[in-house]
C-alpha cells in the first residue's frame, strides 16, 4: 500500500494542474485497490493542505456515492449480498440512522460500501440519499484530512478512548423505535 501512495505522491507532484482531477479519480478507484478511505483523505491533506484536501476528498466521495447508488440499483444480487452482510453485522431489523452511519464511517475497519448500503436502505429517493451521503462523509473527510498527521502520534490509550467515545455516540444516535409486524413477533416466540 505504501508503494501505491508513493506512486500517487510522485504523480501528483509531477502534474500540478491535473493533480486535483487525478486525486478525485483516485478516490473513485481506491476501492478496487483495497485502500481505505481514511488513507486517501490523509494523503489529500498532505498533498493539498487541509482546505483543498477536504474539498477534493468530499467531491471524490460524493461522486463515488452517486456511482454506488446507481451501480447497486442495477445489480440486485450484489445488493442482496450486502444486505445479508449488513444483517450479520447489525442484526435482522437494524436500521441505522444517518448519525450512526456518520460515526461508523469514522472507524477505519468498517466497510465503506456496507455503510453506503445502509444509507440507501434508509433513503426513500436519490435526493435524500445524497443529503445523507454529504452528512455522513463530512465528518470522515474533515477528521482524516485535518487530523491525519496527528493520528500517527496517538497512543493506544488515546485510540481506545476515541473508539469508546464513538461507541457511546453510536448508541445515543440509534433509532429508538422498532416496528415489528404481528406475524414476525409471534413467529419469533414459538
Amino acid at each position: 500500500m505504501n508503494d501505491q501512495l508513493l506512486i500517487l505522491f510522485s504523480f501528483v507532484e509531477s502534474s500540478a494542474i491535473l493533480a486535483p482531477f487525478l486525486f478525485i479519480l483516485f478516490h473513485l478507484l481506491r476501492q478496487f485497490l483495497f485502500i481505505p478511505v481514511a488513507v486517501v483523505c490523509m494523503a489529500g491533506g498532505i498533498l493539498f493542505g487541509s482546505l483543498l484536501g477536504i474539498i477534493y476528498s468530499l467531491i471524490g466521495l460524493l461522486l463515488l456515492s452517486v456511482i454506488s447508488y446507481f451501480w447497486i440499483k442495477k445489480m440486485p444480487r450484489t445488493y442482496e449480498k450486502f444486505v445479508r452482510i449488513k444483517q450479520k453485522w447489525f442484526g435482522q431489523r437494524a436500521k441505522l440512522t444517518v448519525g450512526q452511519i456518520a460515526i461508523l464511517r469514522l472507524i477505519p475497519f468498517i466497510h465503506y460500501q456496507l455503510l453506503t448500503i445502509c444509507l440507501i436502505e434508509r433513503s426513500t429517493n436519490f435526493r435524500e440519499y445524497m443529503r445523507g451521503s454529504i452528512i455522513t462523509n463530512l465528518p470522515l473527510v474533515f477528521f482524516y484530512t485535518v487530523f491525519g498527521q496527528f493520528i500517527s502520534r496517538f497512543t493506544p490509550g488515546m485510540i481506545i478512548m476515541i473508539l469508546l467515545a464513538l461507541s457511546i455516540l453510536f448508541y445515543i444516535l440509534r433509532e429508538k423505535v422498532v416496528v415489528m409486524k404481528w406475524r414476525e413477533f409471534f413467529n419469533g416466540t414459538s
